[in-house]
């Protein structure tokens, strides 16, 4: 029996490029934060989800599995690659499996969220094994412009991607799982409709604090305020700004640029007894909420900000996986350049202002109403394949050099 099943297992694999070609086809569907709420609210339809999702999810994961065979065959030849690799397609087959299934069937139903939770659970380490591939390829092979351009294109797209296939399993999951969240009762899924932006901040300031006191013994404090665009009546104070978002993904952008905050604020002030506090803003208009984390961390030269949000790029030393020795405020330098994938995947930004001799001011920018909190998503197309097909060219600006000119050559006879 074990081996009929080996043999079905390993047929079924085999047709996976099959599949992977007919939904690469189409597009995804964009769902808005409203539209999230809408599918989780009092109304919730668990067949409704159940019939988008055994369509949607295979759509998501063959438009970014198209992709990863665009990469450099010395990138996807390494085993970390093939491991994400092999997860993405097991994955996608069992999803394949409920195309037939009958909606109308609870037992089908209860299946189908064991089957989401296993696949949610087997991608966990998809960031940090992806990471270690890039490690590999780096160790193994020298770098050259445009491929590092094009493995930046495709890690923000399959990253991106990932954010959103882990947004639609952990909506289905915890609202149709049968149990309500003990520590968070009002969210709908992963959302909630009333997250109080400055209890996100507060909770991410404290985290990274515990993790800069463990390190450095000392940590800066946080200085918060929160503003509105209309003016409170004299004498009452603004009541705290709320959005409709997610609060895991806010916590994690902001969690990010504490820890970087910190980090540069002690190792700027290493010899004086005062700390300067890292002071945020939070502002909501009439279209964004805009957070503002500032520091005095002595700041990063300005050629230098590009370099923060690449992936090929990080000032910490490479961890190895399963290394628990790592310090504490660093890592595979993927930090920001998630985060920053985090704001952009419901349309909002992160963008990082810095004076070299002072400090960073590092912003985040959300849209204020959920219905223009819209998934922004990768889609494979021939724009996308074109991206992939760049080739180094002679730039039309001069190079500037990194010697001083010797203008005694260019002397004329006296």
């Amino acid at each position: 029996m074990k081996f009929v099943r080996f043999i079905m297992k390993n047929a079924a694999l085999a047709s996976a490029p099959k599949h992977i070609e007919h939904f690469s086809k189409f597009s995804p569907s964009p769902l808005s934060m409203k539209q999230f709420l809408d599918f989780g609210s009092i109304n919730a339809c668990e067949k409704t989800s159940f019939v988008f999702l055994r369509q949607e999810l295979p759509v998501r994961l063959s438009n970014i599995m198209k992709e990863i065979n665009l990469l450099p065959d010395r990138l996807l030849t390494t085993p970390s690659v093939q491991m994400v690799q092999s997860w993405y397609i097991q994955s996608l087959m069992e999803i394949l499996e409920f195309l037939d299934r009958n909606p109308d069937d609870h037992k089908v139903l209860g299946q189908f969220v064991d089957t989401l939770v296993t696949i949610r659970n087997r991608h966990n380490d998809v960031v940090p094994t992806m990471a270690q591939g890039i490690i590999e390829y780096k160790e193994a092979f020298p770098q050259d412009p445009v491929t590092n351009q094009n493995i930046q294109y495709f890690l923000d797209r399959f990253y991106t991607s990932r954010i959103s296939i882990r947004m639609l399993i952990n909506q289905h999951t915890l609202i149709f799982d049968g149990t309500a969240n003990p520590v968070h009762p009002n969210t709908i899924g992963s959302i909630d409709p009333h997250c109080h932006v400055g209890d996100v901040v507060q909770d991410a300031f404290h985290s990274a604090k515990m993790l800069c006191d463990q390190y450095y013994l000392r940590s800066p404090d946080l200085v918060l305020r929160e503003m509105k665009t209309l003016c409170s009546p004299a004498g009452k104070k603004n009541p705290p700004v709320s959005i409709v978002y997610v609060p895991s993904h806010l916590y994690h952008m902001l969690f990010e640029l504490f820890k970087n905050a910190m980090r540069a604020t002690i190792e700027t002030h290493e010899s004086s007894d005062h700390l300067p506090p890292v002071h945020v803003l939070v502002s909501l208009g009439d279209e964004d909420v805009s957070i503002k984390v500032c520091d005095t961390g002595g700041g990063v030269p300005f050629r230098r900000i590009e370099n923060l949000f690449s992936y090929m790029y990080s000032t910490a030393p490479a961890p190895q996986l399963g290394e628990h020795t790592r310090p504490p405020l660093a890592g595979f330098g993927y930090g920001l350049p998630i985060s920053r994938l985090y704001a952009k995947y419901f349309q909002g930004d992160l963008q990082l202002y810095s004076m070299e001799g002072h400090g960073t001011d590092a912003v985040i920018y959300l849209k204020a109403l959920s219905t223009d909190s819209i998934e922004r998503l990768p889609v494979y197309n021939k724009t996308a394949l074109k991206n992939y097909q760049l080739r180094q060219e002679a730039d039309d600006w001069c190079v500037p050099s990194k010697e001083p000119l010797d203008l005694s050559n260019y002397k004329g006879p006296k």
